[in-house]
């Protein structure tokens, strides 16, 4: 095979620039743990203990969760930007993040369009009520305030996990987890959060992709990803929920010939995978922020034109 002895856009002797792929066509999620990330020979690997490689197909995956004793490279964090690959840095069983190499934000209309839409209460309320009812098929009860709806969405959510668990056969109490220890919780719980980690993973690339600010939410407020735990709200029960819960009744009867965690995050990769969810995250945001009935934010007139046009593929937000 004869290759260009020229470098290309990610510095590769021989290799054209990459595109990044549109979320939609692309796989969910990798996790890796105890490997180190490099780019090797042109490709994207996982370098095990013992020396040998596992190519990974970085550009076309939403994102790669780095677990404890996970590392990564330079060079490969750099490939991972330029094809819009969010890497994450996650703790034991994804139940924290500790940081998200961003791949989009190369635009800020849509940023700004929902900055707006947040700081305006009215505006704000619409898109909470515009939420409640995509998640639960009917319309949200009027006169009620976002605090209200909160409240009214946990009760109908903490009836849906019993609900689950006694379909399941799984011993359920509560929602409880302690972040600083995985190891103190219950199956159950453990199985609801490894599943919770999958979908808030997948959720976040789609909202970086798609140009938004995961820091800026509607229901969900003050924290870093307040609008990924909006967005992923949306498809919680019934993506990975009840998938959690079927592990969990499994594992309770002593059929899983593996770890539970591992099996919550393959039942969930097969979820997105059959729900066609990444096709389905970035319609629904434009869905919702569309229902604040506020108008996307015009340039300002002091604003520079553009230099020169730069055609791309992929996702708008992806960056060059």
């Amino acid at each position: 095979m004869t290759k260009s002895g020229g470098r290309g856009a990610n510095g590769l002797p021989g290799l054209a620039p990459p595109k990044p792929i549109p979320l939609k066509d692309r796989a969910s999620l990798v996790f890796v743990e105890r490997a180190r990330l490099d780019v090797l020979d042109g490709a994207f690997v996982a370098v095990n203990s013992d020396g040998t490689r596992t190519q990974i197909p970085v550009g076309g995956l939403a994102g790669i969760m780095l677990e404890p004793g996970a590392r990564i490279s330079h060079a490969a964090v750099s490939l991972a930007a330029r094809v819009g690959t969010l890497i994450t840095w996650i703790g034991e069983g994804g139940v924290r993040l500790y940081s998200a190499g961003q791949p989009g934000g190369a635009r800020s209309d849509k940023l700004l369009w929902q900055a707006r839409i947040a700081l305006d209460d009215a505006a704000r309320l619409r898109v909470v009520r515009k939420m409640y009812a995509m998640r639960f098929g009917e319309d949200a009860p009027s006169r009620r305030s976002i605090d209200q709806l909160r409240g009214i969405e946990g009760v109908r959510v903490r009836e849906s996990y019993a609900l689950l668990a006694k379909q399941y056969g799984v011993d359920w109490k509560r929602r409880r987890y302690d972040p600083a220890n995985w190891e103190a919780g219950d199956t159950p719980n453990r199985c609801l959060s490894a599943a919770t980690a999958c979908l808030h993973g997948l959720t976040e690339a789609a909202v970086l992709a798609a140009g938004y600010a995961p820091a800026i939410g509607f229901l969900h407020s003050g924290k870093p990803l307040s609008f990924v735990y909006d967005i992923a709200d949306l498809f919680k029960l019934e993506t990975v929920v009840p998938e959690a819960f079927r592990i969990a009744g499994q594992a309770a009867k002593g059929k899983l010939d593996m770890s539970p965690d591992r099996a919550v995050r393959l039942a969930c990769r097969d979820a997105f995978r059959k729900s066609g969810l990444l096709n389905r995250i970035i319609p629904a945001i434009d869905e919702v922020l569309s229902a604040g009935e506020l108008a996307r934010p015009e340039a300002p007139p002091e604003a520079m034109p553009k230099a020169f046009d730069d055609p791309q593929s992929g996702d708008a937000g992806h960056r060059g």
